[in-house]
């Protein structure tokens, strides 16, 4: 061991376990605006609600003070959706500390061979090509497409 042979005891980014929150005790940190609303990566992740539901769940943090009330620190458009939906609450990952930390900056976006391997495992599951594009809000001609990507 280093330091001394002590453990080290490292902080928990997150609750060990995740939790259902009713959307009222969530407080968000900006208003969603109608642009947002009628882009394509909105109707994307509704979509994707809307076929399979919720994939990546928003992350919180409980509001200091405030008990049973949670800040929305990654998720505005899936709780947007989910409340244009009429959903009561949703799972929710809950942090330890707010970093001020955008968590869609430090992900990696997927790359084509990733995508291609994804269609591949939803279709070899039985996911069929038509709710694939709905779930992706996307042409069915695009799912083909890169269904059939050739991988060298």
């Amino acid at each position: 061991m280093t330091h001394g042979d002590r453990p080290r005891k490292i902080k928990l980014a997150f609750e060990p376990t995740s939790l259902r929150i009713p959307l009222g005790e969530i407080e968000v940190l900006r208003a969603m605006p109608e642009t947002t609303r009628k882009s394509p990566k909105y109707g994307q992740i509704a979509a994707s609600i809307r076929e399979v539901g919720i994939i990546e769940p928003p992350v919180v943090i409980l509001v200091p003070g405030k008990e049973e009330r949670y800040r929305l620190l990654d998720g505005h458009i899936r709780i947007d959706v989910l409340k244009a939906r009429g959903d009561k609450d949703v799972v929710c990952i809950v942090a330890t500390a707010d970093e001020a930390i955008t968590y869609n900056k430090r992900i990696s976006r997927m790359a084509i061979v990733q995508e291609h391997k994804m269609i591949l495992k939803a279709l070899e599951k039985g996911v069929s090509e038509e709710r694939l594009a709905r779930a992706l809000n996307v042409n069915i001609s695009s799912i083909r497409s890169k269904r059939s990507v050739s991988i060298r």
